[in-house]
């Protein structure tokens, strides 16, 4: 055994004295990992953006004054506050109502105006409209988080 270590401490051929099995798991190896390594550099749906849209109102009071149509302003930012040209926005029924759907685009400032004429059911108090994004077509921006509700309340 002393033997044999003495003639590997002395074998000076580098790779010549690997097992070729050895060489060829190696140079596989690298070479699947280099493969991956470049696919995973080209993958762009790993870093993604979560959309926010900020209503102003935020809360629409239904009273005889400012009953029917109101504009609603819609602003679309990413998580650093910035604006998001060209993304759409849609004002759907929650608890309350309105009728069918609103939407429109953003744009330059992130900023979207919807009209709406909300209505509450009979008995009820209070209610919210839902508010959905569309990210821009191409970008890295999702919306699978709900987003700010718009409240309607009835007047007492």
């Amino acid at each position: 055994m002393l033997d044999e270590l003495r003639r590997f401490a002395a074998d000076d051929r580098a790779i010549e004295g690997l097992p070729i099995r050895l060489v060829v798991a190696l140079v596989v190896g690298v070479a699947t990992m280099s493969v991956m390594l470049n696919m995973l550099s080209g993958v762009q749906g790993l870093a993604v953006t979560e959309l926010d849209v900020k209503p102003t109102p935020d809360v629409m009071t239904l009273d005889g004054e400012t009953a029917g149509e109101r504009d609603v302003s819609l602003l679309v930012v990413d998580p650093d506050g910035d604006p998001v040209e060209g993304a759409t926005v849609v004002v759907k029924d929650g608890t309350a109502d309105i009728d069918g759907v609103a939407t429109n685009e953003t744009g330059p400032d992130g900023t979207a105006t919807v009209t709406l004429a909300p209505d509450l059911r009979s008995n009820q108090e209070d209610g919210t409209l839902v508010v959905d994004v569309k990210p821009p077509a191409g970008s890295q921006f999702v919306d699978r988080r709900a987003n700010t509700e718009i409240l309607v309340v009835a007047s007492r």
